[in-house]
């Protein structure tokens, strides 16, 4: 195999696409926080770079343990038996190196930020490591993955201040929920799988129906942390408004999925929560322009 297909293999391993779910509210984060401490939406390259690098690096060390620790799940299920540590295509010890070394790179990229990003990075790696073993054992699992995400977040504010603030912890909340939500609908797709296997998950447990209202709460509790957010920091109009389009992204995605057909799961997971992310991103980014300029 070359070097630019080895690569390509490397990437589908940790869905590297999946980055633009949470790097968008890192940077949401870290502009907020910038325009609340500095006056100023900007951070500076400098911010920009180690927060988008510490991202992907968390992401990437998340999404290979997460592989390689449920190995032996994926073989057994139809759905994800061509993953590539299944289908053979990379070793467990060649994704385990790759979250040694993306560990590695996140705490170079913490240690360039501030003190406080580097001394949270022994209970970020606890949180990123150990969601796969979660699913063995509480079908809370969802809001462990809602907990890390949600540090994405948060930890885009704290690159810039360094130190928690009200609106990191309501952004954290955004994530938190918003993931559950997500993470829910996405486990409707095994709920027989991991009924029969005895793994955790909120659709195992209470059913698909029950799962699907579950999953309708907690994007409700979504938008409504999320105005949360603009009173908090003093958004203008264009935060308001992107939280608007946000809340009907979340609405379309309930309303394309039903409990008798789960064929467009993936769009609601993937392409709606793709535009979602992206959507905040925009607002944030007029937001603080719009008070910057005024």
């Amino acid at each position: 195999m070359n070097a630019a297909a080895r690569l390509k293999t490397y990437l589908d391993l940790v869905k590297f696409e999946h980055t633009v779910f949470a790097l968008p509210f890192a940077y949401a984060g870290m502009l907020l926080a910038s325009m609340q401490e500095q006056g100023t939406g900007w951070p500076g390259w400098d911010v920009l770079l180690w927060v988008t690098v510490a991202m992907a690096a968390a992401r990437t060390a998340a999404m290979a343990a997460n592989r390689v620790i449920d190995r032996f799940i994926d073989a057994r299920n139809p759905r994800t038996a061509g993953r590539e540590i299944p289908s053979g295509k990379v070793s467990p010890a060649q994704a385990w190196g790759l979250v040694v070394i993306s560990l590695a790179v996140l705490a170079f990229a913490a240690a360039q930020l501030n003190p406080l990003c580097l001394a949270l990075m022994p209970l970020a790696v606890l949180f990123l490591i150990g969601y796969p073993y979660t699913k063995r054992y509480t079908w809370l699992c969802h809001v462990w993955l809602g907990v890390t995400d949600g540090a994405a977040a948060a930890g885009g504010w704290i690159a810039v201040t360094g130190e928690f603030a009200p609106g990191a912890w309501l952004l954290w909340a955004v994530v938190l929920f918003w993931m559950v939500g997500l993470d829910v609908l996405y486990a409707t797709l095994d709920e027989r799988f991991d009924r029969a296997h005895g793994i955790q998950s909120i659709p195992a447990r209470f059913g698909i129906p029950r799962a699907l209202r579950i999953a309708a709460l907690s994007h409700a509790l979504t938008f409504a942390l999320l105005l949360a957010v603009g009173v908090a920091t003093g958004a203008s109009f264009w935060y308001f408004l992107a939280a608007l389009v946000m809340g009907g992204i979340l609405l379309y995605e309930h309303r394309i999925v039903d409990p008798q057909d789960l064929s467009r799961v993936n769009v609601a997971f993937f392409d709606a929560n793709m535009w979602l992310a992206l959507t905040m991103l925009a607002g944030v980014i007029l937001d603080v322009t719009w008070r910057t300029l005024t």
